[in-house]
């Protein structure tokens, strides 16, 4: 594998910096800083939990080595996600088969179906559907299953599935194996105490906001697309990332607050069990999350030899991007650097 160390540009050794150039300037010009061409996908209507449509592209290279199958954050679609983007043609290029999809309750996924977002308690089984499906029409294992953020926690819930698929997925066309195991960025690993942490500042307490902007939005397009499957009153409550899941989410899903939704949800008490090699880039100045996590994920990682834990320093969320001398040193032809070292990790395999 390339050197792993990770060095950002000057102006970017810090984490809100770093965040905030990722989520608003890099993606204004991504394309100029990759040498791969878009894939060329087909589009697929594939089966998850509870039988909910989930839309997703797939893109199948000549001879391929292997599968990946990844999704997103919080809010965006596959429109709008070109950090996923970027992972896509990378891994293309590299010879895998690509499989991205808008999860539930986002982009043409929302079309298809008023489910709301559950934040991994059916998404986990969501992930390893769409891997059966995708063996279907020709992509072969092994299959990754990768995101990144909340899509980071999403797939580990997605690893911790494939673990079980022989008792609850007889049926499927996939066997655990065929799962290899999984790689995240900045996984959400607590929401209770990162959402806490979040608004007791004022920069964090403005990124909530816009968040919960986004998540709004959302509501009203499931509204539009599904006019009785949401109470309009309820989203006009849903002022934020907790009203949210006050108001829409939790009923749902049986929870008697979001606290228990939050606590069942997060995947942090998962990681001693995982039992399918997981890499894991978590950054020290990662702003959205609470730093106390640092010690309980090290902690519940430390005696599993499936997980592969990487803490670094500088990173952001979901930033990552890195200097020059840190990418020559690192052999790479471009800035992304977790995603490819993400790659080096799948090809070590």
């Amino acid at each position: 594998m390339n050197s792993t160390s990770y060095t950002p540009p000057w102006g970017l050794k810090n984490g809100l910096s770093m965040s905030v150039y990722a989520g608003i300037f890099a993606g204004k010009k991504w394309k100029k800083n990759i040498q791969f061409p878009e894939p060329s996908y087909e589009e697929k209507i594939f089966m998850g939990a509870q039988e909910t449509p989930i839309f997703g592209l797939v893109a199948i290279p000549e001879n391929p080595r292997g599968t990946i199958v990844g999704t997103y954050g919080i809010v965006g679609d596959l429109d709008n996600q070109w950090y996923l983007r970027v992972l896509a043609r990378k891994a293309y290029a590299a010879g895998y088969a690509v499989v991205i999809f808008d999860w539930r309750a986002h982009g043409k996924t929302a079309q298809l179906s008023p489910t709301l977002t559950s934040d991994g308690i059916y998404e986990g089984e969501d992930f390893v559907r769409i891997a059966a499906e995708a063996k279907t029409m020709g992509c072969p294992a092994p299959f990754w299953l990768t995101g990144f953020s909340l899509g980071g926690q999403l797939a580990l819930w997605g690893i911790k599935s494939a673990q079980t698929v022989a008792s609850w997925g007889q049926n499927l066309p996939i066997e655990a194996s065929d799962i290899a195991g999984g790689a995240v960025i900045c996984p959400n690993l607590d929401s209770n105490r990162s959402l806490s942490y979040l608004v007791s500042s004022p920069w964090g307490k403005y990124i909530e906001k816009r968040i919960a902007k986004q998540l709004k939005k959302l509501a009203w397009k499931i509204h539009e697309y599904h006019p009785e499957e949401l109470d309009s009153e309820a989203i006009r409550r849903a002022n934020s990332i907790w009203g949210f899941d006050e108001e829409l989410v939790i009923k749902r899903l049986g929870c008697s607050s979001v606290e228990e939704y939050y606590h069942a949800s997060s995947p942090l008490p998962l990681l001693p069990n995982l039992s399918k090699p997981t890499l894991i880039f978590y950054a020290a100045d990662d702003p959205l999350f609470d730093p106390s996590i640092i010690p309980d994920l090290k902690t519940a990682c430390t005696d599993n030899s499936y997980i592969d834990l990487r803490v670094t320093q500088y990173g952001g969320h979901v930033g990552y991007i890195s200097n020059k001398n840190c990418q020559r040193e690192s052999g790479d032809s471009d800035r992304w650097w977790a995603w490819n070292r993400i790659l080096d990790w799948f090809e070590s395999r």
